[in-house]
């Protein structure tokens, strides 16, 4: 008999009738025999409205109170899902974090997961019962609720899979799993049979919003297979697992092609060329709490250098504001952002097994007549930052030119 996870999002939550229509899909595979544990978000919306009736309260809540606060939205999805269940003659029970005992650390509203105990849902499990676990949340060990950060279910789900061995982990959302592409950009983008790890991570972290990174990065550590599903329609989705289980299959050079709209460049033109500068430079931005994503830096044949590097758009001016100050003080020339800007990143495991992936995507870009701003590389992608306004276009001509249109 197979033990299958199942997370279900907040859309596929919204309305009680759509509770029932989950309660209809667990059913079905309880009917095959399997043994199903249930993950659960809020209903769609209600998180958001518990965080706006926080802010109706106090300024700036104790993050204690606000993880006590948000955790009761799947406390009601549970519940209701149980209902659902049992009015269909099927013996469910609910679980919050901490009943389950998923233990946490303390660092609230973004806690980590620890341990978890699998007593209780074993001894259900075996008497033949589903059980409706709440996503996102868990408890510390002097047993404050804790909640895992947005998107903290799917971690959830896949932590639960891993604890208790399930044969997969699925997660049900609004989409029927990982395509080549964002389809709303290209009209042939392709739904995935199946990808690794490494690639869905590095999809995840370069724009592609499917699944959280951290629930990725959960279930490559623990090797939990996992299924990305349509919560609306029937189909086999995305399975995403292991290089190693697909060797005997021939690798796609491109599995997909991620993009983030939501980057910011920065330059500090003319600082001195001289050790430790690029340290001077983006240490004051770390201790501001911006991240930076690619860096490049170029010297200047009068021994200066212009070092230039990414950020997420929403933190440019805070970015910018800092380095004004650190020219200030290197005597650079000048500090120049630009938020008009997009990152394209091509991802694939077989990129590790042929060569000339990089020049094929740079003239792909240039038959387009668009420029390349910056460019980095890993052992499975290349991103490079172009102008926003050639984004789409951008993502069209690569998907065509790798042929990901095109099944393998």
């Amino acid at each position: 008999m197979s033990v299958f996870v199942q997370k279900f999002g907040g859309t596929s939550v919204g309305t009680t009738e759509k509770i029932k229509a989950v309660a209809e899909k667990i059913i079905n595979f309880r009917q095959q025999g399997h043994e199903i544990v249930a993950v659960v978000s809020a209903m769609s919306g209600e998180t958001n409205r518990l965080i706006a009736l926080a802010s109706e309260m106090q300024g700036q809540p104790e993050p204690r109170e606000m993880d006590v606060l948000v955790s009761t939205g799947e406390q009601v999805t549970i519940a209701l899902l149980c209902m659902a269940l049992r009015e269909k003659g099927y013996d469910a029970r609910s679980y919050t974090g901490g009943q389950v005992r998923i233990l946490t650390d303390n660092a609230h509203m973004k806690a980590r997961i620890q341990d978890i105990d699998v007593a209780n849902m074993r001894a259900d499990l075996d008497a033949g019962r589903v059980v409706v676990v709440a996503g996102f949340q868990g408890v510390d060990e002097r047993g404050n609720i804790t909640t895992l950060g947005r998107g903290g279910s799917d971690t959830t789900g896949v932590a639960l899979a891993a604890a208790l061995d399930a044969d997969e982990c699925q997660i049900y959302t609004d989409v029927d799993g990982v395509y080549t592409t964002d389809p709303r950009v290209v009209d042939g983008a392709r739904r995935l049979e199946r990808i690794t790890f490494e690639e869905m991570l590095e999809m995840a972290s370069l724009g592609s919003k499917v699944l959280q990174i951290r629930a990725v990065e959960f279930a490559g550590k623990y090797n939990v297979p996992l299924r990305v599903l349509s919560a609306f329609e029937d189909g086999p989705g995305t399975l995403i697992t292991t290089d190693e289980e697909d060797d005997s299959m021939e690798q796609p050079v491109v599995s997909g092609i991620a993009f983030n709209r939501d980057e910011a460049k920065i330059s500090i033109l003319g600082v001195p060329d001289t050790p430790g500068v690029a340290s001077k430079v983006l240490a004051p931005i770390g201790d501001a709490n911006v991240e930076i994503d690619v860096i490049v830096q170029n010297i200047s044949a009068d021994k200066t250098a212009d070092l230039t590097f990414t950020v997420n758009r929403t933190d440019m001016q805070k970015a910018k504001g800092v380095l004004d100050t650190v020219a200030k003080e290197l005597g650079a020339r000048e500090v120049v952002a630009d938020d008009n800007i997009a990152k394209i990143s091509i991802v694939g495991v077989g990129m590790r097994s042929h060569a000339g992936v990089a020049s094929k995507m740079f003239k792909t870009l240039a038959a387009e007549n668009i420029n390349i701003q910056m460019i980095t590389t890993s052992e499975i992608k290349i991103s490079v930052i172009i102008a926003e306004k050639y984004l789409e276009l951008a993502v069209r001509a690569l998907h065509s030119a790798f042929e990901l249109n095109v099944e393998v």
